[in-house]
């Protein structure tokens, strides 16, 4: 197996919000019944976890567990973890229907980092982002310019944005020119 390398290769943009690489990672989207208790189980075993409600991402010590659809979720863990990771889901979930797949290597994780961050994402994605409508350990999936992708707020200031890796320089590109001058005057009227 080769190694684990990122499409970015590790770059960063530095503006009013910087937007950075945040390298490989390990994933896992795992389709099943939601409310079956083996499948949440596994998905906590795997990654210290609490099992995510509806629109939202947990991080525990091994990993996250994000919610994307009524029968979805991703797990997030090191890249090298993620063959276990398979065997023990198949094993947990024995005959239940399910389908686990490895898509370490379709996704690229482009962090924002800066008070603007909201406001970067604002002017391409089309969310209601202020604060009072998206949280810290919300997950959203929408489109950012013209492409599919993910974004989770970790905290005031960083958002963790995943897309596919066939258009990780698109995305990274409209995000470094978006965090260039992050202020759209709406998410901070004052500003």
């Amino acid at each position: 197996m080769s190694e684990a390398v990122s499409v970015l290769d590790g770059r960063v943009a530095e503006g009013a919000v910087t937007v950075r690489d945040l390298g490989p990672a390990g994933m896992i989207t795992l389709r099943g019944d939601l409310e079956d208790a083996a499948l949440q189980a596994v998905c906590q075993e795997l990654t210290g976890a609490a099992f995510p409600e509806r629109r939202a991402i947990t991080g525990g010590e091994h990993g996250r567990i994000g919610w994307m659809s009524p029968d979805e979720v991703l797990l997030i863990m090191a890249p090298e973890a993620v063959a276990d990771a398979l065997s023990r889901i198949g094993t947990a979930l024995g005959g239940a229907h399910h389908l686990a797949v490895d898509v370490s290597d379709m996704r690229a994780v482009i962090a924002l980092e800066g008070a603007g961050a909201r406001d970067v994402l604002a002017k391409v994605a089309p969310v209601d982002l202020r604060p009072e409508s998206l949280g810290p350990g919300e997950l959203r999936r929408t489109r950012l310019g013209q492409v599919a992708a993910a974004f989770w707020i970790e905290a005031e200031g960083a958002i963790t944005v995943v897309c596919f890796r066939s258009v990780a320089d698109y995305v990274f590109a409209l995000l470094a020119r978006s965090a260039a001058d992050p202020a759209v005057g709406f998410l901070d009227p004052a500003g």
